[in-house]
């Protein structure tokens, strides 16, 4: 049934339950998957997850164990193999390259998810809190921002590293604020 203000429009044949409206998210997907460049990264970068936490199921050699048969002679002995198990070789040490890898990328994608968990976080409350109380709370509160802003990164990173112990929890902190 058309209603009365569309009738006097000239859309009489106008069915109003074919038309559809699309949803924001149905609208980002669409956009997101007409996008190769942005669904080839999410594919990589589900592949590097993947990785990330099988990895260490399929090494042979865990990251800490060392084979001696290798130590000294990592150029001509330590080269990536299937056969002795070292899929990416082995350094000067005898350590299995393709096993650090797998930790490495493990570790590297929890400082980033939680650093910036922690960094999302913090900033939401910081800044709802300088907006909703406002005017002097909200001034001292933006010139202790400029204020850690202003002190280098990584000083502040080993300050906190070094008044609360080594800690990747510390190191979460310390990235995310």
């Amino acid at each position: 049934m058309v209603s009365a203000s569309l009738r006097g429009r000239g859309l009489e044949s106008l069915d109003l339950d074919e038309v559809k409206g699309r949803s924001l998210w149905a609208d980002a997907r669409r956009r997101f998957l007409r996008n190769k460049a942005a669904v080839a990264g999410l594919v990589l970068l589900v592949v590097i997850a993947v990785f990330s936490f099988t990895g260490e199921m399929i090494a042979v050699w865990s990251n800490e164990e060392i084979d001696f048969n290798v130590i000294g002679s990592a150029a001509t002995q330590g080269m990536p193999s299937f056969a002795n198990g070292h899929y990416f070789g082995t350094d000067d040490l005898g350590r299995d390259q393709f096993a650090r890898t797998a930790q490495g990328t493990r570790i590297s994608l929890m400082v980033g998810l939680v650093g910036t968990f922690i960094a999302v976080t913090v900033g939401t409350v910081y800044g709802a809190v300088a907006g909703y109380v406002g005017g002097r709370t909200d001034q001292v509160m933006m010139r202790i921002v400029d204020i850690l802003f202003a002190i280098p990164f990584m000083f502040v990173l080993i300050l906190l590293l070094v008044m609360f112990g080594r800690s990747m929890f510390m190191i979460f902190v310390g990235i995310g604020l």
